[in-house]
């Protein structure tokens, strides 16, 4: 028969009390009275619809996703209220497939890319949240001449009831209206 301590019983007489007591905290800090506050995690995705150029990096309120595709997390509100916005920021390569590229293992790479990568682009825009009723992830498409629209539809990008139906592969014109 194993032999405990006194030290050892008053350890397992709180780490009784600990767990029954955290699944309650747990459960008390959870419910909150002003649902408009509460958030919830969902999945972030961006759409280029800009031919020739490519959407290395973007974020919304600080939210990471990766160039035009998903990742998760971003937390959105559970219910939508007037006034709310979301910050997009951007980084776009404007000549994605050049030419010109030395290979990798060639001594002049670094050099190539370093002087490619001078010619990205960094921009941001506050995006108005449109009204939604329950929020399925944040979709964000990027449209020629830096404009960003943002959708929380349940429906996918192909689905007739999707919001956003600017074509993709649209070209960015040479001068871009103020």
């Amino acid at each position: 028969m194993p032999f405990i301590t006194h030290g050892q019983v008053t350890i397992m007489a709180w780490l009784t009390k600990i767990t029954v007591l955290f699944p309650l905290l747990f459960i008390l800090s959870g419910c909150s009275p002003d649902k408009k506050n509460e958030q919830l995690a969902g999945n972030i995705s961006g759409f280029n619809h800009v031919k020739d150029t490519s959407i290395n990096w973007f974020s919304v309120n600080g939210y990471y996703g990766r160039g035009a595709g998903g990742s998760c997390c971003i937390m959105i509100p559970s219910q939508w209220s007037p006034d709310q916005t979301v910050l997009v920021e951007w980084e776009v390569d404007p000549n994605p497939y050049p030419s010109d590229s030395p290979g990798v293992t060639d001594p002049k790479f670094e050099d190539y890319m370093q002087k490619h990568e001078a010619n990205y682009r960094r921009y941001s825009k506050r995006v108005e949240i449109p009204q939604y009723d329950d929020p399925c992830g944040l979709q964000v498409h990027f449209l020629p001449c830096q404009e960003v629209k943002i959708t929380l539809s349940c429906y996918a990008l192909d689905h007739p009831n999707y919001p956003i139906k600017e074509p993709s592969y649209m070209e960015e014109p040479t001068e871009c209206p103020i």
